[in-house]
């Protein structure tokens, strides 16, 4: 029996990497008929709409299958959600067969074997990397009527804890850019490490390679769509996508190789 676990990869002639890894919605007929979530369900944890975020002009890691059948996120122990609170208390499998959940680790370790060898690849040609890490993150969860407590969700989560020292220059490039922006005419609210910290293909990306690189994680809040319904507006994601684009050109102006 094959399975599928699908990603896409496109390759460009620079030290720069986005990331949507959790974009995907994807769930392989192999293993669809053991899942008890609907799509409904389903989209309301991924990342929609991110990949159109992060068509950047760089190097690109986009990921279509979802997090639902291999969250590449997590520890391989936790990358296939087989209890309720791996998986914000929701029941996900009926009886998974155990041949499928070895084909899902066997697809994890590919997937990071394969991942290793870009940011290698990477770092021999350029010298360093920076990874745009772009992801979501919900605000109501009681329900769409719910009013958004914004002191506690920022507009925008930059996940930087498990970087080195030695890029704070970058990060710190990374936040003014942003700052000097507006989203719909009005000051953005970014702020690190509040709600996430990064995970866990950051935190390998950065054990193995940290020396040479970091990771940005960019976790939008929903602003861009209805998060209960998954209705999308576009005018916003454009302006997420352009105050992207505005960040990476004031982070090319940087001398990272000298860092």
């Amino acid at each position: 029996m094959s399975l599928k676990f699908e990603y896409s990869v496109h390759i460009a002639d620079s030290p720069f990497w986005a990331f949507a890894i959790h974009d995907g919605h994807q769930i392989d007929p192999a293993v669809e008929q053991f899942m008890l979530l609907d799509e409904t369900q389903r989209l309301r944890e991924e990342d929609p709409y991110t990949a159109s975020m992060a068509e950047l002009g760089v190097n690109q890691l986009v990921v279509g299958t979802s997090r639902f059948q291999l969250d590449i996120n997590r520890k391989e122990e936790d990358a296939v959600y087989i209890r309720p609170e791996q998986a914000w208390g929701l029941t996900v499998w009926d009886s998974l067969p155990s041949t499928i959940l070895k084909k899902c680790h066997d697809e994890y370790k590919n997937f990071y074997q394969n991942v290793d060898r870009y940011i290698h690849q990477t770092i021999d040609q350029h010298g360093f990397f920076v990874v745009f890490d772009v992801h979501t993150y919900n605000a109501q969860r009681i329900s769409e009527k719910q009013s958004i407590d914004k002191p506690a969700n920022p507009q925008i989560n930059l996940g930087t804890h498990y970087n080195r020292e030695k890029w704070r220059l970058v990060i710190d490039r990374f936040l003014d850019s942003v700052r000097s922006q507006q989203l719909l005419g009005e000051a953005i609210d970014i702020r690190e490490n509040i709600k996430f910290k990064g995970g866990y293909l950051a935190q390998h990306i950065l054990q193995k390679f940290g020396e040479r690189g970091c990771v940005l994680s960019i976790e939008f809040r929903k602003d861009f769509m209805n998060e209960w319904t998954g209705l999308p507006y576009q005018p916003v994601i454009l302006e997420y996508k352009q105050l992207l684009l505005h960040a990476l050109k004031d982070l090319q102006k940087l001398d990272i190789y000298g860092v």
